[in-house]
């Protein structure tokens, strides 16, 4: 079947490799010009997570750049530490910049895959005899299938099911990052300082920023509005912050969004069906890439048992990941408090507890049952690859 893949993110790319191994004919159409580098480091976490890896055969890839975990440090304002996370606990069982997984994601898929970067689906019909695509470049094609996997401010969501308001929830955050020189930071840990309902942290060669606010009244498309948002928020922190905020202008990499989590009853309607954050994501700690992972495997595999046919594969998706993918999601609610807490005393009973091997313990032990509590059916490649064996 010709499927068309809008997003070359993560869960994308992820989807092309199983439905090209499977024989399929996919396409990626991705708005940003190239294959984005930038983003921070990224963890997966658990045996089902890097069982999923294992199959697609990239672990040895990701094992050559990972990363090694990133500590965690709160300071004050003179870089005395307050609390920490050491690397082990922060970065799972795998840990990698969230460039290098995109790049190695889309190596994997390969020539099955093809892209169309720089273009974005600007109308689709779903039709009996299949989905009508307009591209904002004016090529018009059909497809047999569309899968959004367009994060968390999908448009294909968008089109099939409606506004983005009735999906994402604000919860009550920002965040954003950019590069900076590494003297900023150090390269192996994220050190951060708070203020009441604001963090400014360096590290990695990166910044990252998370900010209390309600929902703001912006365009999101426009960096200059977001980097002049930033600059507001953070006028009179001390610490690095001045200087993390000289490098706006200049930086590569800028990202700006809210912190949020989609809400969608139904993934799947007709010829469509979404995966990823596109589908249930939260914009950070929800184990979004691990999860996007795992139902990018299952909704290729559900599509090869019913031998293509949508109406059939989408409801068995929809079934097997429901669940699962919305208790990881789960995981982003808590995030902002955790990083910005609303109050002094916030911050310090923040600061506290975490400095409680108990109160760790606890907290890892409920991120890895929700990253393992599935059970992942076997596919036709997973057994034709064990009888190879």
């Amino acid at each position: 079947m010709r499927i068309l893949i809008s997003g070359a993110s993560i869960a994308g790319p992820a989807l092309a490799y199983w439905l090209g191994r499977y024989g399929h004919q996919p396409t990626i159409v991705e708005i940003a010009p190239a294959l984005r580098t930038g983003g921070s480091a990224v963890d997966f976490r658990g045996p089902l997570h890097m069982s999923v890896l294992s199959k697609m055969g990239i672990l040895d890839a990701l094992r050559a750049v990972e990363t090694h975990g990133t500590e965690m440090r709160f300071v004050d304002a003179q870089g005395a530490t307050l609390m920490a996370w050491p690397a082990g606990l922060a970065g799972g069982d795998l840990e990698v910049q969230r460039g290098d997984l995109a790049r190695i994601l889309c190596d994997a898929a390969g020539d099955r895959t093809e892209y169309l970067f720089g273009d974005r689906i600007a109308a689709m019909t779903d039709t009996p005899a299949g989905v009508e695509v307009t591209f904002a470049s004016g090529l018009q094609r059909r497809f047999d299938l569309v899968i959004g996997a367009d994060g968390v401010h999908s448009a294909v969501r968008r089109f099939t099911f409606g506004p983005e308001e009735e999906f994402v929830k604000h919860l009550g955050y920002y965040v954003a990052g950019w590069e900076v020189p590494a003297p900023l930071g150090p390269d192996d840990a994220l050190v951060m300082h708070n203020t009441p309902g604001r963090m400014a942290g360096a590290g990695r060669g990166g910044a990252t920023f998370c900010f209390r606010s309600p929902k703001l009244s912006y365009d999101r498309h426009d960096p200059v509005a977001a980097r002049q948002i930033l600059r507001d928020r953070y006028a009179g922190m001390g610490w690095l912050t001045p200087e993390l905020l000289s490098h706006l202008d200049s930086a590569d990499g800028f990202w700006f969004d809210q912190i949020c989590r989609v809400d969608n009853p139904a993934w799947t309607r007709g010829r469509v069906a979404l995966v990823g954050d596109a589908a249930c994501g939260a914009t950070i700690g929800g184990q979004g890439n691990g999860t996007a992972l795992v139902s990018a495997y299952v909704l290729a595999g559900e599509l090869a048992a019913a031998g293509g046919d949508h109406t059939v594969a989408f409801p068995r998706y929809e079934q097997r990941i429901g669940k699962f993918a919305r208790g990881t999601q789960k995981g982003g609610d808590t995030t902002g408090m955790f990083l910005a807490p609303k109050t002094a005393t916030g911050i310090r009973l923040r600061n506290y507890v975490n400095n409680q091997k108990w109160f760790l313990d606890l907290t890892f032990k409920i991120a890895g049952h929700r990253s393992t509590n599935l059970t992942l059916p076997a596919y036709a490649l997973d057994r034709a690859c064990a009888a190879e064996s």
